[in-house]
Formats: C-alpha cells, structure tokens, sequence
C-alpha cells in the first residue's frame, strides 16, 4: 500500500534526524546510517517511494539539491591556502587525481563492461573524498600530524576541485551524444565552459560587491546569497545546458576570494541548509537504489572494490609522494585512507537522472557503482584503519593536548604558560579581534564556532584529550561542554563560572551544566580573572616536590589563585576549592604578587 505523499514526507524527515543522531551517537560519518536508512525505507520495505512521491520533480528537486552542496564546498576553498599547501596536497588534488580516474575507469569499463564514457564518469566522480567522511575517521585513527594534515586538506581541497574536474567530464559525455562532428563537440562544450565560467564569475564579482557594500540588510543576506545564486543556476542552465553546476562551482570560488568579503555568517548558513538537504537527499537517492542490480553485478563489483583500494589509491600515492620527505610508513597509511562520500553519492544520483531522461544506456548502474565504491571504502576504512596505523606505528600516542574555547586574555595567557610545559594548546574564538591578539602571540587559534560543521571539518581535534571552555559568555561555554564532552568523555571538559545562571523551563539552573563549571574556586569567576590579570596578575607554573611543596610555595607567594596540578602523564587536573595539590607536579596559578623565580 502506497503512503500519502504527506505521511513519506514526514517519515523522510524523521529519519534524517534519527541517522544523523545516530552518527553522532556512534561517532561515524553521516553518511552510513543515512544511506542505511534509505535502503531500509525504499527497496527494502517500499515505505518510501521517491519516484512516486515526486514525479517530475525528482530531477529538478535533486538538481537544485546538488548546486547548493556544489556551492556551499567552493566557499570553502581559498586560493591563498591552496599555495600554501604541501607539494604532496597539491600532486594529490591535481596529478593523483588523475591517476586515481584513469584506473577506476579501466577498470569499470574492463570488469564491468561499461561504456568508455560510462566508465569515465564512474572514475570522475569517485575521486572525490570530502571532509565531511575524513574529520571523523582522523579522530578515530589520530594518525600523526603529517598524515592528519594531508588527508585533511586532501578532503577540503579537492571537493570543489574534483566537482568541477567531473562536471567537465560529465559535459563532454553529454554533449558528444548529440555532436555531430568533433567540431561542433568542441563547439558546445567550450560554449557550455565558458557560459559557466562568466557566469559564475559575473555573479559572483555582482554578489561579492552587494556584500562589501551591504546593500542588503543584515536579514536578507542570507536568502539573498541563496537566491541569487539559484538565479544564476537557472540562468546558466538557460544559456548552455547542464553549465548551471559549473556555474554555482565557479560563483563560490570567486566569493571566497574576494578581498573584504565576510562569508562566514553565509558559510555557516549554508552549512545548515546542506545538512538538512544532504540528510534528506540520501534518504531520498538511497530509497531508489536498486539492491537487486548491485547483488547481481556479483563478483565483478567486488573486483572493482578491489582494485579502488588496493590499485588506484597506492598509485595515486605512490605519484603524489614522489621524491617527498614522507617515510614509508606514512606513504602505507596514505595508501589506505581514501573513503568516498557526500560529493560523490549526491553527483553520481543527479548525473544518472541526466542520463536517464536522454535514454543513455545502463545509466542507472551509475548509481549502483558509485555506491557500492561509497559503502565498500567507508564501512572497510572505518573498521580497519585504526588497527593499521597502530601496527604501522603511525599512530599518535595518548593525547594530550587541550583545546580551550575563548581566545581572552585569560585563556591566551594560560595557554602561553601550557605551551611552555610542551602542552599542545589551540584556541577557539567569534570574535576576530581575540583571534587575532592570539595569532600575533604565537598561539594556535580558530576563528568560528568550536561546535559548527566548519570546525568539524577544519578544526584538528585528532591530538586533543581535554576541553576548557573559558569563553565570558555563558551560554558559549554551555554549548562547548556539551558538544565536547560526547566527543572526548564529560571527565575531560570543564567550564569557568562565568556570566548568568542557565535555567530551565521550570526556573531551576541546569544540573548538566554546572557539574562542569568546576574549574578553581567559587570566587575564581571569569570577571574575577581578567580583573586581576588588568591589575597586573600573571599566570605562572612552579614545579612542586618533596623538598619544595605545597606549604613551601605559600610561604612564598601571597594572593594566588591554584588553577591546575599538571601531572607527569601530561594531564591537567583543576584545583577546586580546598584541594591540595599533589606532589610532585606542576602548580599553574595566578599569582597577584612577584613571587621568587620560577623552575
């Protein structure tokens, strides 16, 4: 029995929210249990019919779906930082991406038996890795800091670049079923590049200009970005058939490169409008899977599987890393981590229909491939990989840095003083100007929100073992403990009392919260610290042991305030009131008077 259009509706928006919840819950990439969910709820039970449910709006609706992605990933990708990168990020998203689609397509079209054309889409679009897949697995694998590092910017980096490299080739496809000669093919599709390119670039110079002068109100920026942008996509698409996606791609390059250009409030926007999207287009995409078509492509896919993980990434690697300083042991676990995910699923779905209202033969495997490649690497990588850079011995040991959300002047002296114990220390910040204080005092910082997808994405948690959330505002803190505290156990995040009680509906204060608000003594508040330090306290680490104890230090130095005891293991433990701190450690304290020298 068929459900009513509104009764699927519902049933696809909860369960997006349960699949999301539950990854968060499991600490895996989204991307399982939302592609889970949909294969439960379409070819599994047919509670969920996407075909009938949308009609002729499926193309247009999964379109539209794509185009933000597409736009909301180029926003991220900032020229500047791509010079900056390692030669090995930069051969991986240029070089290695090229090897990695020659083989996938070989090896489509020879165990396969598909199309060339067919086969060179599949390889186009599962070079693709994103962030979104990486940022999870690195904190459970914590890899070091090299291998961290090139996998993560791997990710962010050849999102918006492995999009566009696959619209070009997804064009030339298109284009040459209705070409009637090789010169009118290089006709078109140079027409349909360059109508994406101007007018994403058009669009994008127009947009970035309205922002810097803010001629929209502050309320309207971000359904203005959004509606223009939409403009451009069906204008493009208009103009040259199927340049909308190139278009979008292009317009969110040029946005982020724009001198005096704020994105981030429209970047965080955008973030949220993909999430809801992207829960709800894997729901969608995967309950029109055909299980029946990928058991029966049987031992060939598994071939394929085969030589994706281990063919096409070591070759990929072995190029990239050609003549690097990386030992072989990070080159190995290189070789292994390469999961595919978002980019690749939404893409793939969106092509496959293309190809499906032009007829092109088998172009519904598109989607059977592709998420069989999505499902084999994500599911083997997450299970194996932690296991393997343990044996390989690539593996950080124990962790022990501290993440503190606040970049004040409390937090930016405490962690100069952590940083000297050889504590890594990364600050977290809103506010441009604390970020920036920190930067010009050497200390690791991010800008944004510590809870935002755009932290979960750029922000390295892989080292981290405790959270301080010492932030002047509240609420911030509130949302730091809890957001950390599933990630890291609520025994390693801790809060500074700082600003209005947080209650209830009933008017009573959250319990949840003010267990952690432990850190120093009651009258150690957060106004109570930046006063003293504005009267000229520091922020001080002595070393305590049996012939210099607690007793000796206050005979020594009136007026402190114990902060932390850091043990020999590394780990910060806060000083409440009444404690004594256990010898021997490191005392960190704010001392209000000119104590003696310090060890």
């Amino acid at each position: 029995m068929l459900l009513s259009a509104p009764l699927m509706l519902v049933i696809i928006g909860l369960g997006s929210l349960l699949a999301q919840w539950l990854a968060w819950l499991l600490k895996v990439p989204a991307i399982l249990p939302l592609l889970l969910f949909g294969v439960v709820l379409g070819p599994v039970t047919h509670v969920i019919v996407p075909d009938a449910l949308f009609g002729e709006l499926l193309f247009p609706l999964v379109s539209i779906s794509v185009a933000i992605i597409l736009f909301e990933g180029a926003l991220t990708l900032r020229i500047d930082e791509v010079r900056g990168l390692g030669g090995v990020v930069r051969n991986l998203v240029s070089v290695g991406m090229l090897v990695t689609f020659s083989v996938i397509s070989l090896a489509c079209w020879w165990l396969l038996g598909f199309d060339p054309e067919l086969a060179a889409l599949v390889g186009a679009v599962t070079v693709v890795t994103g962030p979104t897949v990486i940022a999870p697995l690195m904190r459970v694998v914590r890899p070091n800091a090299a291998i961290n590092q090139v996998l993560r910017w791997e990710g962010i980096v050849i999102d918006p670049v492995g999009a566009i490299f696959t619209l070009l080739v997804f064009e030339f496809i298109t284009l040459r079923q209705h070409a009637e000669s090789v010169l009118h093919l290089g006709w078109t599709l140079g027409t349909t590049v360059v109508a994406g390119l101007l007018i994403g670039s058009v669009f994008g110079y127009v947009l970035g200009v309205a922002l810097r002068r803010v001629w929209l109100p502050g309320y309207l920026q971000n359904l203005g970005v959004l509606a223009i942008m939409l403009t451009a996509f069906g204008l493009s698409n208009a103009v040259a058939d199927e340049s909308g996606m190139l278009t979008v791609t292009v317009m969110g390059i040029w946005l982020a490169n724009m001198r005096d250009v704020d994105t981030s409030d429209i970047l965080e926007f955008k973030e949220e409008l993909s999430a809801i999207l992207i829960s709800a287009l894997f729901i969608i995409l995967a309950a029109r899977l055909d299980i029946q078509a990928l058991m029966g492509m049987g031992w060939p896919l598994v071939a394929l599987l085969l030589v994706v993980q281990f063919i096409a990434r070591p070759l990929c690697i072995a190029v990239s890393t050609w003549r690097s300083a990386l030992p072989l042991r990070d080159r190995l676990l290189l070789c292994w981590i390469a999961p595919r995910g978002i980019v690749a699923a939404a893409v793939s779905s969106l092509f496959a229909l293309t190809l499906q209202r032009m007829n092109y033969p088998h172009a519904d495997k598109l989607v059977t491939v592709v998420f069989a490649i999505i499902i084999g690497t994500v599911v083997l990588q997450s299970l194996t990989s932690r296991g393997i850079a343990r044996w390989l011995g690539v593996q950080q040991q124990a962790p022990r840095g501290v993440l503190i959300v606040g970049a004040n002047s409390v937090a930016r002296m405490l962690a100069g003083v952590l940083i000297k114990q050889n504590i890594p220390v990364r600050l977290t910040d809103s506010s441009w100007e604390y970020y920036r204080q920190a930067r010009m005092e050497g200390i690791p910082a991010y800008y944004g929100n510590a809870w935002s997808e755009h932290a979960e994405n750029y922000l390295d948690l892989s080292g981290t073992s405790q959270v301080l959330a010492l932030s002047p505002n509240r609420h911030q803190n509130a949302l730091a403990v809890y957001h950390f505290g599933h990630i890291f156990g609520e025994d390693n995040v801790y809060a500074v009392r700082s600003g209005a009680a947080l209650k209830g509906g009933d008017g009573h204060e959250n319990s949840r919260f003010r267990r952690h608000e432990v850190l120093f003594n009651s009258a150690a508040t957060y106004s109570k610290l930046t006063s003293l330090i504005a009267k000229g306290a520091t922020i001080k680490a002595t070393r305590l042991n049996e012939s210099f104890g607690w007793v000796d230090y206050l005979e020594k130095n009136k007026g402190i305030i114990p902060l932390f005891a850091l043990r020999e293991n590394d780990r910060l433990v806060p000083l409440k009131e009444g404690n004594t701190p256990p010898v021997p450690c490191t005392l960190i304290a704010l001392v209000q008077n000119e104590p003696e020298p310090v060890i």
